[in-house]
């Protein structure tokens, strides 16, 4: 495993691709999940809740997860990269520069997702680091969520 540090921005500029790297471990996304993140957040909507409403009404045949829940599975990613970003204090979730939800999430499917580094920045704090994770439905070639978020690696 290569080591580099927070601060060597050149060498984490290596590291920009138009490619994407390796897969991440599936991520069940159970109806039991969903019906706890509507009742985290607030969002009974019908289209994630109700499963007979859903095989009659819904384009999707079923149940779907919110978006935000799917989002939510980008902090859970085990994604094995053959580097890793040492020597900072922690880590900040910055923002995003775009969040797309492409394609429904099925009640009961598993989620994988993939990344690749589009920028990397000096700032007076640490160091900034724009990744674009895709994540997919398993089998599926269209993603369900294209997320560009963006991190501080904290001095």
């Amino acid at each position: 495993m290569e080591n580099i540090r927070f601060d060597d921005v050149e060498k984490l500029r290596s590291k920009i691709s138009k490619d994407f790297g390796a897969w991440s471990k599936p991520i069940a996304v159970t109806q039991e999940k969903i019906n706890q993140f509507a009742d985290v957040t607030g969002d009974h909507q019908w289209i994630h809740l109700d499963v007979e409403r859903c095989k009659r009404e819904s384009p999707f045949g079923g149940p779907v997860a919110h978006g935000f829940l799917t989002l939510s599975f980008v902090a859970a990613l085990e994604i094995q990269n053959d580097w890793q970003v040492t020597g900072f204090r922690n880590v900040v979730n910055y923002g995003a520069n775009k969040l797309r939800f492409i394609s429904p999430v099925p009640a009961g499917a598993s989620v994988h997702g993939h990344n690749r580094i589009i920028a990397v920045e000096p700032k007076p704090q640490g160091t900034q680091m724009t990744v674009e994770t895709n994540m997919h439905v398993v089998g599926n070639e269209k993603p369900a969520l294209i997320y560009e978020g963006i991190f501080l690696y904290v001095k």
